[in-house]
């Protein structure tokens, strides 16, 4: 049993969680819905990422969503920080082995699309990895070798989508492309990405799909649109802009997390 898991055990030991979600930025008011809860900063457990981004709290939770068992990240370790895409691999082979068997991700992300406007909600069907980095450099044997074909997981995608419905919750879907940040990106990077099939663009996310997948995870991940891309507005990009946006949002996008919780809980028979 690794550090980090046994740090778990002492502070929760009767949590089961089978659900994690993975909050990016703006998605942290998604922790004060928890019920039962209890909070362990990264700090305490070996192995898992400092906070180093304002809109990521660094914090791991285990409590009850609507009712459901949920191991919550809020926050994740960006490529940008560091140079290094496995920022998260500790975090999530631990609550791997904690029990989860599903990975809800979210993120912010700039829209290519006047259609997809700021607060808009966006459901990712595949992603463009444009930084060509793994986090699996180093792993050996032929469990490195992953299988990114319905990278996220069409089952899953297909309960968000009748959830949202459902919650009467606005949910696009569509190609999210990886970059490596921290500088957003030029008018002719976003033509480029446009024209490579993109619908919005990130610094985050696919990083740990890789890991997750890698480690035996089903996938499911959701965009908040906190702004139209360089070239497509006036608007001067920012991450303060980008926090402010999400914040707007906050409430909207926490809904859709529970409704999609719930969806996926009933599903199992959780």
């Amino acid at each position: 049993m690794s550090t980090a898991l046994s740090r778990i055990r002492e502070q929760a030991p009767h949590v089961r969680p089978r659900i994690a979600l993975l909050l990016g930025s703006g998605w942290g008011a998604l922790t004060r819905r928890l019920s039962e809860a209890v909070r362990l900063p990264y700090v305490d457990l070996p192995g898992f990422p400092g906070a180093g981004v304002a809109g990521h709290a660094g914090e791991l939770w285990l409590g009850r969503l609507a009712g459901v068992e949920v191991a919550v990240l809020s926050g994740r370790r960006h490529a940008y920080e560091d140079g290094q895409a496995d920022g998260m691999k500790v975090a999530l082979c631990t609550l791997r082995d904690l029990g989860c068997e599903i990975l809800l991700q979210t993120n912010a992300a700039g829209s290519l699309h006047a259609a997809l406007p700021p607060g808009s909600l966006m459901l990712l069907s595949d992603h463009l990895n444009l930084v060509q980095r793994t986090p699996l450099t180093g792993e050996s044997g032929s469990a490195r070798f992953v299988d990114m074909v319905d990278a996220y997981d069409p089952a899953l995608r297909a309960l968000a989508r009748r959830a949202a419905a459902d919650a009467g919750l606005p949910l696009h879907e569509g190609v999210y492309a990886w970059v490596l940040g921290p500088q957003f990106e030029t008018p002719a990077e976003i033509r480029m990405l446009r024209t490579l099939g993109a619908d919005a663009v990130g610094m985050s996310t696919v990083p740990e799909t890789i890991l997750a997948r890698w480690l035996g995870l089903r996938v499911l991940a959701c965009s908040l649109i906190t702004n139209l891309a360089a070239g497509l507005s006036d608007t001067h990009l920012s991450h303060a802009h980008t926090l402010a946006q999400a914040e707007a949002a906050s409430e909207m996008a926490s809904a859709l997390l529970v409704a999609v919780v719930q969806a996926v809980a009933t599903a199992r028979g959780a």
